[in-house]
């Protein structure tokens, strides 16, 4: 039923819309006279040799065909939003906000130090929503007493942190974010920011002896908390479930009197014998653990870098939550993912905008936009089946609409809470957790998944992107790091694509043929590793061999459609990028990591997918660090790439870049030269000289830096060598 006064507006793009479908559709005909010329080149081919040269090109672009098909469902229909939070206690008082669950996962203090945990913590539990109606679940993979020991200093600081925020109307509201950007000038703020120096002090202090000493141990409560782990036998990879209810809203007050958000800690209990199913596993413990605890309808989950940024958050949710007449379907409100600490260039494309940002504004046009992870406010009803199909768990107090009566530290309460968190609780339950009901389990990257299905069982959802970003989150700051962590995606998308509910046949009949094909491009982002690995091998190889495979430059006709593809792609790309915000460098530094991506972290995930179906390997998840070194941080700023540590990653990076460099030269040569050199491979040349320009952080890297974040000799011997292999080998096939 629609509210008596606008909560939100939504606005239409029609000139973009219209031109960028005109624009396909001239763009199609250019793709398809391209494939009919090289349809034609092969069926002319006299060599075997030539043939395969020109089947592979043809196989690249028909697969980079496909991948731009994909990325045209999300120019179909572009749409912002608006919200009014000034009519949001006009149509809803705040007394009647719903409850919200908050959900934060955290699996290795080495590499996301717990302070840092801490702040996300307090930053959404300074929320200005009402604090009685907001739960903290605090999720420790790691099983880490330094983790649970930083939460108990943090419960403390609260008390005095949450009403400081709230008199003074503090907008950032991340300790250590107001701390250090100099606003906190009064005596009052002064006065706390030594108390959060002397916590911090505390936790880093224990962070660094690695283990929790009785000597910080303040009363009896704590000790209690630490009896488990200081039990014999207690490791991280076999532990009993820990829950701590560090505060509780009903009992504990701040300094003002006010109740305070309730906060507790849980250690989900880990087995070699049983699945944990990583983060999406975490994360439905922590669904059944607050259902018996407070079963708010309204759940946020959050990464434990990804601090709240903006107050106002949830009641920018209830605009869209309060008005159904929205989307009468509504699972969820998806805010971007936005990151502090980028460089001026962001120069390994951490911004990932066009998936937080350009494409999301396109799938709001329809069934509304994927689930990034964080940042993500739920209805509880969601993970529970569909609009028409509720799953029922299998008991009543894990329903969505189970009433909790009983404060949560009541024995009954933590016995159910612990019982519901056991490791092998999924596999003696037979409603389906991970399957049919909660975050769905599969595949590594849980929220894109997770995401896709709801969005295949019939939940719709929404794109807020207020102007003030709603979190922030951290960044890598070293190439290995960047690579790295889009390896593990890549493995965890190809795990989406090739299963029985890919998106490309079951959701494009379960979702609509737009949203589907919105999930395709998605899943199988990893696909770019062919035709980029192609193009950046084969027409600089057959450049260095003398064979032309491209129209000549006096071929005008063909030599424009190569150009429009080319131009035309990227204009789009460029224009899609600097319209939401971007700047130009920052575009040349997407699309260069794009290529990186595409040759190093997709390759490696390709193998390792391929060994995990074939039952050769399993590395499991591999967390991302976020401790910052101040060496690397410096050179970061400078927009200097960070190699440092030699990793295998670089390897197929550094060899492209040798031969591009190589083939270049040879083309300049025959260029200069004199003769049809030019003429003949005018192509070739452009597209090496192309990889020659997004190559120079590592020419840089290999040659011309003596700093600890330069190359590896090692690195730079393997891939020459390996670049050496490649030009032999392709000329003696060229020879035979």
């Amino acid at each position: 039923m629609a509210t008596p006064t606008p909560l939100n507006a939504l606005k239409l793009m029609p000139f973009r819309m219209i031109f960028n479908r005109i624009y396909a559709l001239i763009y199609v005909f250019a793709i398809a006279s391209l494939l009919y010329r090289h349809v034609q080149t092969l069926l002319s081919s006299t060599a075997f040799s030539s043939f395969l040269v020109h089947a592979a090109m043809l196989a690249a672009d028909l697969v980079f065909a496909f991948m731009w098909s994909t990325t045209q469902a999300y120019h179909m229909r572009q749409v912002t939003r608006t919200e009014f939070l000034e009519n949001l206690e006009k149509a809803v008082k705040e007394e009647d906000f719903p409850a919200m669950d908050v959900f934060i996962c955290t699996a290795d203090p080495y590499k996301e130090p717990p302070l840092d945990v801490v702040n996300t913590a307090l930053s959404v539990m300074a929320y200005d929503y009402p604090p009685e109606k907001i739960s903290v679940y605090v999720s420790d993979d790691g099983g880490s007493e330094l983790t649970l020991f930083a939460f108990m200093e943090a419960a403390k600081f609260a008390g005095h942190w949450l009403p400081f925020c709230r008199e003074n109307k503090v907008v950032d509201r991340c300790p250590d974010v107001f701390f250090t950007s100099g606003y906190g000038t009064s005596l009052h703020a002064q006065k706390l920011k030594m108390m959060y120096e002397s916590m911090k002090e505390r936790v880093e202090k224990v962070c660094e002896r690695g283990k929790m000493n009785e000597e910080y141990i303040t009363n009896e409560q704590e000790r209690l908390a630490f009896e488990n782990y200081w039990t014999p036998g207690f490791t991280r990879q076999h532990h009993p479930t820990i829950i701590q209810v560090l505060l509780e809203s009903r009992e504990d007050k701040d300094t003002s009197g006010y109740p305070m958000p309730s906060l507790v800690y849980i250690s989900r209990e880990k087995s070699k014998t049983s699945q944990h199913h990583y983060k999406g596993g975490a994360l439905n413990t922590l669904i059944r653990v607050s259902g018996v605890m407070t079963n708010a309808p309204i759940i946020l989950t959050l990464d434990c870098d990804m601090y709240s940024n903006d107050p106002s958050a949830p009641k920018r949710a209830l605009c869209y939550f309060m008005d159904r007449s929205v989307r009468p379907n509504l699972g969820y409100i998806q805010f971007p993912q936005r990151f502090h600490g980028l460089n001026e260039n962001d120069i390994y494309a951490s911004e990932h905008k066009h998936i937080f940002q350009i494409n999301t504004m396109g799938m709001d046009g329809f069934s509304g936009p994927n689930y990034y992870g964080t940042g993500c406010f739920f209805w509880r009803r969601t993970f529970f089946g569909g609009p028409s199909t509720f799953v029922r768990p299998e008991i009543e107090e894990l329903g969505p609409d189970y009433v909790v009566t009983k404060p949560i530290r009541a024995p009954e309460i933590l016995e159910l809470a612990h019982n519901v968190a056991r490791c092998n609780y999924e596999d003696q339950s037979d409603s389906g957790w991970g399957y049919k009901m909660g975050f769905k389990y599969g595949t590594v990257v849980e929220d894109t998944y997770t995401g896709y299905r709801l969005t295949c069982e019939g939940w719709n959802s929404i794109y807020c992107n207020p102007k003030r970003p709603a979190f922030l989150g951290d960044i890598p700051i070293s190439l290995g790091d960047a690579l790295n962590q889009n390896k593990r995606w890549g493995v965890g998308l190809l795990e989406v694509a090739l299963n029985k509910y890919s998106p490309l046949t079951y959701g494009t009949r379960t979702a609509g043929f737009i949203m589907g094909y919105c999930y395709t491009h998605l899943a199988f982002w990893p696909f770019w590793l062919f035709p980029v690995t192609i193009y950046s091998y084969l027409p600089q190889l057959t450049l260095l061999n003398g064979l032309p495979i491209f129209p000549k430059a006096s071929d005008t006709m063909w030599i424009l459609v190569y150009a429009f593809v080319f131009i035309g792609a990227n204009a789009q790309d460029c224009y899609d990028y600097i319209s939401t915000g971007g700047t130009w460098r920052r575009w040349w530094s997407d699309q260069r990591m794009w290529l990186m991506r595409a040759l190093s972290s997709y390759l490696f995930a390709a193998v390792e997918f391929v060994s995990k179906q074939l039952g050769i390997s399993n590395q499991g998840f591999t967390v991302t660090s976020k401790v910052v070194d101040d060496e690397q941080g410096k050179r970061y700023e400078q927009g200097v790439f960070e190699f440092g540590a030699a990793s295998p990653l670089f390897v197929p990076i550094a060899a492209a870049a040798i031969i591009n460099l190589a083939a270049f030269l040879r083309g300049i040569g025959l260029v200069l030269g004199g003769g049809r050199g030019l003429d003949l491979f005018v192509v070739q040349i452009f597209l090496a000289g192309y990889g020659v320009l997004n190559s120079l952080p590592f020419y840089h890297g290999m040659l011309l830096r003596s700093d600890k974040g330069r190359m590896p000799t090692k690195i730079t011997l393997i891939s020459s060598f390996i670049a050496l292999a490649i030009y032999i080998s392709f000329s003696f096939f060229l020879g035979n």
